[in-house]
C-alpha cells in the first residue's frame, strides 16, 4: 500500500463562473442553481465528481484541501492511498459522502475547532501551541471537539477538560454527518513502533508507554515493533503546505487486522525521513518554517482511522541520536516542547486514553450519549481554509467562525463561499471568537452590539389592481 500527495486543478462549474467561486445550490435556501452534480450535492458532489476523473482506478482520496481560489477555479491538494486491491480490503466509505442533518440541538452548545494540520498556522501550526485557544474557546461551550495538531506537545497535552481529542478525518466525517461520537471512560491503546536500528531510540518510546501506564493508569495492552519499519518521507507541496509519501503499510495493515480484538485506539511511533538540514532550520527559524513532520503524520493516521474505524495518532520517532546532542539553544516558543522531548509521545497517548468511540451505525445516532452533526453549533477555523470540514459546515448550516490572526498559507476567501447571512464570521483572534461564541449561545444577533447599529429595514409591497380583482373574485 502507497500513500501519496497529489494536486488536481478543478475548475468553477460552468453554470457557477459568473458567482462567487463557491457557490452552493442548495433547494431549502433558493440558492445558485448549477451542474447536475451540485444539484444533488453542492459543491461536496462537484469536488468528488471532478477529483475521481483524476485518480487512479485503485487511488481512495483521504485528504483533501482546497488550497486557493478563484473565480476560474480551485487548487486542490489531496492525500491518496493506493494498493488495498491487493489486500482484498472492503472499498472505505468515501470522504465526501454526505448526510445532511435535519434538525439542530439546541440544549447543548457544542463547537469544534480546526487548525489544519501542515499549513503553517501562527496558531497551531507548531508544537500543541493552540492549547491556549482551544482552553478559551472550551469556556465558552458545553462540548470543545478538537484534534491532535491543536493540543500535541511532545510530552504535554493540554485538552480542556470538557474537551475531546478526535483524529481529523473523523472531525470531518462528524461534520458531513456520516459519523457520531460516544463518549468513554477509557480506551485500550495499543501502541505500535519501527523497530528502530538504534535500540535506544526504540526504548525511548517503551518507556513513554511504561510511564502513561504508571503515572495515568493507561491500559496498554501491547507494544509491537515493526520490522521491517514503513517508510514515512516529507515533501512541501506546491502551497507550501507540508506534506508527504508513506510506502510499505501492508505490515502495519496485517498488525493492525490481526490484533483487532486487543485495542480500541492505535498510537503509532514511526520514523520520518527529514533530512537534518531541514530539522534544523526548522529549529532555528523562529517559527517561520512549517513544521515538517505534521502533515505526512496526518496522512497515515487518516487512513488507519478510514480502514479500521478507530482513534488514531501519530508521534515522530527521532532517526539519530545525534539529533539529541544538537545545540538548539533557545528556540522559539512554539515549537520548545519538541526540543525537550526524546520521544515525542506522551501526548498521543494521553489524548487517545480518551478519545470517543466512533459511530457508523446510524440507527445508534438518537442515542442520547452520541455526538452528531445536530449537535454541532459552530466550527472555529483559521481565516482562509476551506477543506471537508469548512464545506460540510456550510452544507449543514453551521456557523463558522474564521480567525484572522491566525495566519497561514492558504488563499482563498470564505465570504465567496455563498454562506447565508449569519452563517460565517470572521473575526480578528481567539478573544473575539469567543464573543461570538457566547453570543450564538445565548441568541444574540452579533450585529446587535456592535456600532453604528444600522437602521431597520422596512419595504413597502403594494398590490396591483389587477391581483387586487382577482382575488375579491
Amino acid at each position: 500500500m502507497l500513500l501519496i500527495e497529489q494536486e488536481i486543478d478543478v475548475p468553477a462549474p460552468p453554470l457557477l463562473s459568473t458567482s462567487p467561486p463557491f457557490a452552493v445550490c442548495d433547494s431549502r435556501q433558493g440558492g445558485t442553481a448549477g451542474t447536475d452534480a451540485t444539484a444533488d450535492k453542492g459543491v461536496l458532489g462537484y469536488f468528488e465528481q471532478r477529483i475521481r476523473e483524476h485518480l487512479p482506478a485503485d487511488g481512495i482520496p483521504i485528504r483533501f484541501a482546497v488550497t486557493q481560489s478563484n473565480s476560474d477555479g480551485y487548487h486542490c491538494e489531496l492525500g491518496v492511498l493506493g494498493g488495498i486491491d491487493d489486500l482484498r480490503i472492503a472499498q472505505p466509505t468515501s470522504i465526501f459522502e454526505f448526510a445532511r442533518r435535519e434538525v439542530e440541538n439546541t440544549d447543548k452548545f457544542n463547537a469544534v475547532m480546526v487548525v489544519p494540520t501542515g499549513i503553517g498556522a501562527e496558531i497551531g501550526g507548531h508544537a500543541g501551541d493552540a492549547g491556549p485557544a482551544a482552553r478559551l474557546l472550551a469556556g465558552a461551550c458545553d462540548t470543545l471537539i478538537t484534534h491532535p495538531n491543536v493540543v500535541n506537545a511532545s510530552d504535554i497535552n493540554e485538552l480542556p477538560e470538557n474537551g475531546l481529542y478526535v483524529e481529523g478525518s473523523v472531525i470531518s466525517n462528524l461534520l458531513m454527518g456520516t459519523v457520531g461520537l460516544e463518549k468513554v471512560r477509557a480506551n485500550r491503546v495499543m501502541l505500535v513502533i519501527d523497530k528502530h536500528p538504534d535500540s535506544r531510540i526504540s526504548d525511548f518510546a517503551i518507556n513513554a508507554a511504561s510511564a502513561a501506564r504508571a503515572a495515568l493508569g493507561l491500559d496498554l495492552p501491547l507494544v509491537v515493533e515493526m520490522d521491517p519499519p514503513i517508510r514515512m518521507s516529507f515533501e512541501y507541496s506546491s502551497s507550501g503546505r507540508a506534506v508527504g509519501r508513506i510506502e510499505s503499510l501492508e505490515l502495519l495493515y496485517q498488525i493492525l487486522k490481526e490484533h483487532r480484538s486487543e485495542y480500541d485506539a492505535v498510537a503509532l511511533a514511526t520514523m520520518v525521513d527529514v533530512p537534518k538540514e531541514t530539522q534544523m532550520e526548522y529549529f532555528r527559524s523562529h517559527g517561520e518554517v512549517i513544521n515538517p513532520w505534521g502533515g505526512v503524520e496526518a496522512m497515515l493516521t487518516h487512513a488507519v482511522t478510514m480502514l479500521f474505524g478507530v482513534p488514531a495518532a501519530h508521534a515522530p520517532m527521532l532517526e539519530s541520536i545525534e539529533m539529541l546532542n544538537l545545540r538548539l539553544g533557545t528556540v522559539d516558543t512554539r515549537i520548545a516542547a519538541e526540543a525537550v522531548s526524546a520521544a515525542f509521545l506522551h501526548c498521543v497517548l494521553k489524548g487517545l486514553h480518551r478519545s470517543p468511540r466512533i459511530i457508523t451505525d446510524k440507527m445508534v445516532f438518537t442515542h442520547p450519549g452520541v455526538l452528531t452533526a445536530a449537535d454541532i453549533s459552530c466550527l472555529v477555523i483559521p481565516d482562509g481554509c476551506v477543506g471537508l470540514p469548512t464545506l460540510a459546515a456550510l452544507e449543514q448550516g453551521i456557523a463558522v467562525i474564521a480567525v484572522r490572526e491566525n495566519r497561514n498559507r492558504m488563499k482563498n476567501n470564505l465570504e465567496k463561499l455563498g454562506f447565508v447571512p449569519g452563517k460565517l464570521f470572521i473575526v480578528e483572534n481567539y478573544l473575539e471568537a469567543v464573543g461570538v461564541m457566547t453570543a450564538l449561545k445565548a441568541g444574540v444577533a452579533v450585529s446587535t452590539v456592535r456600532r453604528p447599529l444600522g437602521e431597520t429595514k422596512v419595504s413597502q409591497e403594494r398590490a396591483e389592481r389587477s391581483s387586487v380583482a382577482n382575488l375579491e373574485e
